[in-house]
């Protein structure tokens, strides 16, 4: 089973390929993506990163949380799902066009 993993204190410098080498070391990268700015396409400073199994996964968290990267002490757990962060009611603040 596929494990997801939230790497986080990211070097802004870090690319996709010498991230995925570097979690190579714990196991097989299914897949990384690192999250970047929409506007301006630089790197948010956090990453995801796929590992093939559960073992790997734990692996890779033991072997590079807290580990050293150009400067950075990295952040390594598992990732937890996307919570709903409160999402905008379309109606609130408006106003409306019947002033009555």
């Amino acid at each position: 089973m596929i494990k997801k993993l939230f790497v986080g204190n990211l070097p802004y410098s870090a690319k996709q390929d010498s991230l995925e080498e570097l979690f190579g070391q714990a196991g097989k990268v299914e897949s990384c993506n690192i999250i970047t700015d929409k506007f301006s396409g630089q790197s948010r400073g956090f990453a995801f990163v796929e590992m093939s199994t559960e073992e790997e996964a734990k692996a890779a968290i033991e072997k590079f949380n807290n580990y050293e990267m150009d400067g950075r002490k990295l952040v390594v757990n598992e990732s937890r799902p996307k919570e709903d962060g409160g999402r905008r009611d379309n109606n609130r603040g408006s106003f409306s066009r019947d002033r009555g």
